[in-house]
């Protein structure tokens, strides 16, 4: 290796591993609070936006698995951007990617602490302490290496989808018992289409743990046939799971009673689960929420510290994010800053306002890797350009159906991160003319 090339990560994960890893970041906040939130805007119709943001996210995917085939490093957009289309939009990217993240995994560490607390009887006073306890086990767990850190997500997602397994079983016979009544009116009325678009730009959040396969490309074996069959089969499961639990909740609960339970209690599916009246599944759905909130914890610093790295070698973030441990299996200056990041968010974060601005941050983050994939050569492509331009229009639309003071501090946030970019810009071309003997 030449003395000025980049040390890159080991390969050391395959298509069922990769998998794994995506449903971890998947199966998480998304299927325990957003359904409730999304209900909340949309009613009975929360289970009509689910396959609608599961098919915009599908677009995304697919132009989310080509660009990581044919560029397989650390980075996901924030590299795609700059490869294929401006450093402006490369480093938009990776800043929004960073910002919505950041707040999503400070959410996933209280979700876990509030589901621990709830189930133990335990004083709410501790959630905070319990959460930046949380993060900084986990932090850790990922500065040991992606090995061990995937071992631990394959538990993760295991005993998640056994307990959400359970969830459907027991719920759909409740329903068989029950009726369907939950379920009407199923389509959005005249004015519940904002709700509708609203809630479907909230699930949409849900679905977007895919890309941490795209962020994690370096480290993917034969990343050309690996990361397009891990994408598709990560989000083609979530789906069908994020569907049947949303007719399962909606229909044994309805739309109100669930974004209730989700805004006052915290534990939505365990508060449905009670209606069943089997015993000990409320328990199994606790379970199955905590270990899927640490499972979402766990993807995200894995993700976001590869995505800092990527930032650290191109020097939009400081060059000691860029450093790797002597085997080359962990950025851990960049593991210890995202550790700080989401251990202070999550002493301070709010789960509603939260999940809305990744709404709008990821959805402007996903904009900018259709408009890569857009910008694919021919030779590079693997599926039609309509899919990328379908994704595009869908994300820009949707992104501006959240809270206007949502997507207003979205838009705040994104103009500091880009004068960030210019005066950084500037003084590194400064510097260097500086040193220049000429």
């Amino acid at each position: 290796m030449k003395a000025n090339e980049p040390v890159t990560l080991r390969q050391e994960l395959g298509v069922a591993s990769a998998v794994m890893l995506g449903l971890g970041s998947i199966v998480g906040t998304g299927v325990f609070v957003s359904i409730g939130i999304a209900a909340g805007v949309a009613g009975a119709s929360v289970v009509l936006a689910i396959p609608l943001a599961a098919l915009v996210a599908t677009c995304n995917a697919l132009s989310s698995a080509q660009l990581a085939a044919s560029h397989p490093v650390s980075g996901g957009t924030y590299e795609y951007g700059y490869h294929f289309l401006r450093p402006w939009l490369g480093f938009s990217a990776g800043w929004m990617f960073l910002c919505a993240k950041c707040a999503s995994a400070a959410t996933a560490a209280l979700g876990f602490s509030g589901y621990l607390l709830h189930g133990l009887g335990a004083d709410a006073s501790a959630l905070v302490p319990v959460a930046v306890a949380t993060t900084l086990i986990l932090t850790v767990i990922v500065l040991r290496g992606i090995r061990q850190a995937n071992w631990t997500n394959i538990l993760i997602v295991s005993v998640t989808w056994l307990a959400l397994g359970l969830f459907i079983l027991f719920g759909v016979s409740h329903l068989v018992r029950t009726g369907d009544e939950h379920l009407m009116p199923f389509w959005p009325s005249e004015t519940g289409w904002p709700g509708f678009l609203e809630a479907s730009a909230l699930m949409f959040v849900a679905f977007t743990g895919y890309g941490r396969i795209a962020t994690l490309s370096e480290e993917v074996r034969d990343p050309r046939h690996t990361i397009p069959r891990a994408i598709i089969v990560t989000l083609v499961l979530s789906a069908l799971l994020y569907v049947a639990v949303g007719i399962v909740a909606v229909g044994a609960a309805g739309a109100d009673a669930l974004a209730e339970a989700t805004l006052a209690e915290a534990a939505p599916l365990e508060i449905v689960a009670e209606r069943f009246g089997v015993p000990g599944i409320p328990s199994a759905v606790a379970v199955g929420a905590m270990t899927a909130m640490l499972g979402v914890l766990l993807n995200l610093i894995l993700g976001l510290s590869r995505v800092l790295l990527a930032m650290g070698r191109r020097g939009d973030m400081p060059a000691a994010t860029a450093k790797l441990n002597a085997s080359a299996t962990t950025p851990y200056v960049a593991v210890i800053v995202i550790g700080i990041l989401v251990t202070t968010l999550a002493a301070i974060g709010n789960v509603k306002t939260t999940w809305s601005f990744s709404a709008f941050t990821v959805l402007t983050y996903y904009a900018i890797t259709n408009l890569a994939a857009l910008a694919l050569p021919p030779g590079e492509r693997l599926f039609s350009r309509v899919y990328a331009w379908a994704g595009l229009g869908s994300c820009l639309f949707l992104a501006f159906w959240v809270e206007r003071s949502v997507w207003l501090t979205g838009l705040l946030v994104l103009g500091i991160g880009l004068l960030w970019h210019l005066v950084s810009g500037r003084l590194r071309s400064h510097a260097a003319v500086s040193l220049d003997p000429d």
